[in-house]
Formats: structure tokens, sequence, C-alpha cells
């Protein structure tokens, strides 16, 4: 008699942070809820709040929530390294790293070395392409796939905006982009964020140009800024360096085989949480329009935001977004598929969506001194 198939892929956490602060506690959580079928949580690596931290106010946050969550029955090992997590070799498991972005490179090796199946990286992934380029060499030579959490990969806005772009060939689709800053608000995010707006806000746009448009440095024929939409401001943050970044930026990549996608992206465009846009024109036409998130989502997030303040809000706009990774990851690596499942960024997306934010950079700043 055959043994009986097994029906959920085990997941580590790696990194998870505080409770209700850290994108990797509330991945766990989803898990542990019930919300993904295919899944099983079996490890939380955290070395910070299960070593030094833990003293701290976030690190007793977090011990409480371990000991809450071994009492409530979950078989979880929780470890402070990589190489103490047990290991089922006949389970595949998914290694999902959502540490902090300098720490990724290591974690990458670790977890393949201690023999997951396949890793979920947290984008941007690594602070620079070298290092991801590096990471994906590993995990080739190892045989292990390397998916990333590029969220709007998979939000209904960007699925639906597709099909209407495929129905109308030679169509121009836009994606708008806006946070909620205030002006003032400014000096501290172009410090915090000092990589730069497109290797951190418009990198989602730029992974969705890599994986649905085949956009990268190679392919790109031409970049035309909107110089009347875009401002590039030298501004100086609390330390008191100066930092030169985009407040707002506009452009149109139009690629060798002549398809034209528009991006604006602002940090100050919206006075009410932030918002994403999807247009399809054509001819001057506006066929298409989808936005996140939608008067449903948005009293959603109203309502759940009320009943438990402490979380951070953008878990409720994007909760759908990640169950939907997850969902996908995890089936796929659970059916041994090759590949990685249709939308899904992987870090072949991820190194072509930083190599293009790192082209544009300089290239945008340059022609709006002009």
């Amino acid at each position: 008699m055959s043994p009986p198939a097994i029906s959920t892929c085990s997941v580590w956490v790696v990194g998870c942070g505080v409770p209700k602060r850290g994108m990797g506690w509330y991945h766990a959580k989803q898990i542990l809820d019930g919300e993904i079928s295919t899944a099983k949580l079996t490890a939380v690596v955290e070395p910070w709040f299960l070593g030094p931290g833990s003293d701290s106010p976030p690190g007793k946050a977090f011990g409480e929530w371990a000991v809450a969550t071994k009492e409530q029955g979950g078989d979880v090992c929780f470890c402070s390294a990589v190489n103490d997590v047990p290991v089922d070799a006949e389970t595949p498991t998914l290694a999902l790293i959502s540490g902090r972005t300098a720490d990724n490179p290591r974690l990458l090796r670790e977890v393949i070395d201690h023999g997951c199946s396949a890793v979920y990286l947290e984008k941007p992934g690594a602070p620079t392409v070298g290092e991801l380029e590096d990471m994906r060499a590993y995990a080739k030579e190892k045989g292990v796939p390397v998916y990333m959490g590029y969220n709007k990969n998979v939000t209904p806005y960007v699925r639906k905006a597709l099909e209407a772009a495929k129905k109308h060939p030679g169509s121009t689709t836009t994606y708008v982009h806006n946070n909620a800053y205030k002006p003032d608000e400014l000096p501290e995010c172009f410090e915090r964020n000092a990589e730069g707006m497109l290797k951190n806000m418009a990198i989602h746009e730029l992974a969705l140009l890599a994986t649905y448009w085949g956009v990268t440095v190679d392919s790109i024929a031409s970049v035309t800024p909107d110089s009347d939409f875009s401002s590039c401001e030298t501004l100086t943050g609390p330390s008191g360096a100066t930092f030169t970044d985009f407040s707002r930026v506009g452009f149109v990549v139009k690629t060798k085989t002549s398809q034209e996608i528009k991006l604006l992206v602002d940090r100050c465009g919206s006075d009410a949480g932030g918002n994403s846009i999807a247009i399809v024109t054509k001819d001057g036409d506006e066929l298409f329009r989808a936005e996140t998130p939608d008067d449903e989502l948005s009293q959603f997030v109203e309502a759940a935001a009320k009943e438990d303040p402490e979380m951070m809000p953008y878990f409720f706009l994007q909760s759908n977004d990640y169950k939907t990774l997850k969902d996908l990851t995890t089936a796929h690596v659970l059916a041994g598929a090759d590949g990685a499942p249709e939308g899904v960024a992987t870090i072949d997306v991820a190194i072509e969506a930083l190599k293009v934010a790192e082209y544009l950079t300089p290239l945008l700043q340059e022609a709006l001194k002009s």
C-alpha cells in the first residue's frame, strides 16, 4: 500500500519581526489561521528576538506570541538560527525569507544549505544587482527555485488591465502609484529610503514591467520623461545629510518591439493612504481603468483597522495579495512543478527590475535638469 499523499508544504518563516508590525509575522499568522490550505508553518527563525533582543519591549511581545502559538497547539519550532530548524526530508519545504534586506544573501545560502525545496524572498531581495546575481547563481547551482514577494504581480487591478490590454493591440498601459506623504515629510522619507524611489517605491511597477512586458535594460528602445509631472529634489534629512531623489516621476518606456508603458509615481499623490491605478488607452481614448483599493476594499480596511488599530494598515490592504502568493507558491512546490506559478515574480525578474532602476535613475535625473 502506497503512503498517503502529502497535502501541505512545510513553511519556514525566516525573519519574523514584531507581532502586528513585521511582514514575516503576518505571513506566519495567515498560515496559522488556516488561510493557506497548502501550507503548514513548521518553523519560525528569529535571530534577534530569540537572541540579544529578547528582553527589549518588541522582543517580549514576540516571546508572548511564541508562547501563545505553542499553547494553541501550533506544532511550530521557534529557532534563533536556520541550522536549528528540524528538517523533514520527505516533505517539500518553502523557506520564506522576510528579514533585513542586507541579511538576505546570507539567509538564502543558509536555508538552501539546510535543505529547503524552494525560497520565497521578500522584495527587493538584496541591496544590489550584484548580490542578487550571486544569490541566483547559488540557488541555480543547488537546483532551488527562488520566488519573489512582489504582490502587485497578482493583484486584481493589474490582472484586469492586462486582459484589457491584450484585447486592444497597440494600446498603452499606464501604471499610477501614489503614496500619502506630506511635503514636509519628504526629507525623512528620502533619508530612510536612501536607495532612491526607483529602487524602493517604484520597484513594484518595474517588476510588473519585467514580468508582463519583458522590459529589461537591453529591451528598452527609448525612455521619455514626463517633465511636467516629475520633480527631482535635493533635501536635507534628519541626520543633516543631503539626499537627491524624486518626489514624483513620470516616464514612458518604449521597447524594441514598439510596446509603450507609462509610469506615474508620486510620493505625495494621495491624501487617503495611497492608491494604485492601471489605465489602458489607445489613440487618446481611455479603454479601461482599475484601481486598488476599490470601494469594497477601502471599507474592509477601514473596519479592520478600527477593530485592530495596532496592526499595520497595509497588511489589511494587501492581505489577499499575500494569501494569493503563498497559495500559488506552496501549491507549486507541493506539486514539484518546474518554473514558477503564472504571474509570480522570480529572482530573474527581481534582477531585471533592479537593473532597470539603476539604469533609469541617472538618466531621468539628468533629463530633468535641462
